[in-house]
């Protein structure tokens, strides 16, 4: 079967991205702060270890770090330029630690859907728009089931499937070929949360109407996020002058009063807490439980 997406265009376009990223980033930045907001259902407890996937440049990961000076803060990001970029802030922002500043974050190169991290070993996983990029939410939320602490914190925000409709829309007029990645619907993201066992999850959206004064000037802005169509299927040629300008007398339709292009970004906000032990997991209609080998007691003939 093939994947949804192209995992390797993905890390190539934000790899590319890493640099112009924070100049184009305002809708993540609002959204990452908005997220941030539920991190004080944690109340008083101070966690001992946080992870922020999909770190991108670090802001948010440096946000924590600072919150919780003494926890080990982890950003883990698939694109190596990003922790770069990360590490550059973090050097800029934080003092030696002899000199009464917080520690560091730890930045790894890794997949959201493939954690390199214990089992049971995370208090805070927080993931602010990442994890539109992943097709099989079930598999990666029981990843990260696995990572975190019984009654430990996941926070995360994705995009939903209204995300650039009016772009969608544009290009349908232009060509068959897919042109912007499909994202899954709030029923579905709560779906698989509560495949995976996740406690109380409780799910909000937002719509961010951005305008834009003609198609090239969001589609530049659209590269320079990295945010580029990742389809397995999509065209692989370019998309070429004639294609793109039906593309852009159909959007003409849609201009506002405003005299901009309107770019709709549906945002899905989803809290929830990891699980008691045994816990189980849905799969294909199956609850399937994991017990340690150790519990099993074998009677000796």
């Amino acid at each position: 079967m093939t994947d949804l997406f192209d995992h390797r265009q993905v890390r190539r376009s934000f790899s590319r991205a890493a640099h112009g990223y924070d100049g184009a980033a305002a809708l993540q930045r609002e959204v990452g702060a908005r997220l941030s907001e539920t991190l004080d259902y944690l109340d008083d407890r101070v966690p001992e270890v946080v992870v922020d996937v999909g770190c991108g440049p670090g802001h948010l990961t440096a946000a924590m770090q600072q919150r919780w000076p003494r926890a080990q803060v982890i950003g883990l990001d698939l694109a190596l330029p990003m922790l770069r970029e990360a590490r550059g802030h973090a050097g800029s922002s934080w003092r030696p630690r002899l000199l009464g500043g917080p520690r560091r974050p730890d930045l790894i190169c890794a997949d959201a859907r493939a954690l390199p991290l214990r089992d049971a070993s995370v208090d805070v996983l927080f993931s602010n728009l990442c994890l539109q990029w992943v097709e099989d939410l079930p598999a990666v939320f029981a990843g990260f089931r696995r990572v975190l602490k019984p009654g430990g914190l996941l926070l995360v925000s994705t995009f939903g499937p209204d995300t650039l409709f009016e772009l969608r829309g544009a290009f349908a007029e232009a060509d068959s070929a897919p042109h912007v990645s499909l994202f899954p619907s709030i029923a579905q993201f709560g779906d698989a949360l509560i495949a995976a066992g996740f406690k109380n999850p409780v799910l909000d959206r937002d719509e961010f109407v951005l305008g834009h004064p003609d198609l090239g000037h969001l589609m530049r802005e659209l590269r320079t996020l990295g945010a580029t169509n990742a389809m397995s299927e999509r065209r692989r040629s370019l998309t070429g002058r004639a294609r793109f300008a039906r593309a852009a007398q159909a959007y003409e339709a849609l201009r506002g009063g405003d005299g901009k292009l309107p770019a709709t970004w549906e945002v899905i906000y989803a809290h929830a807490w990891g699980p008691a032990p045994g816990t189980p997991i849905r799969s294909g209609g199956i609850d399937e439980v994991q017990v340690p080998a150790s519990s099993i007691r074998v009677r000796q003939r």
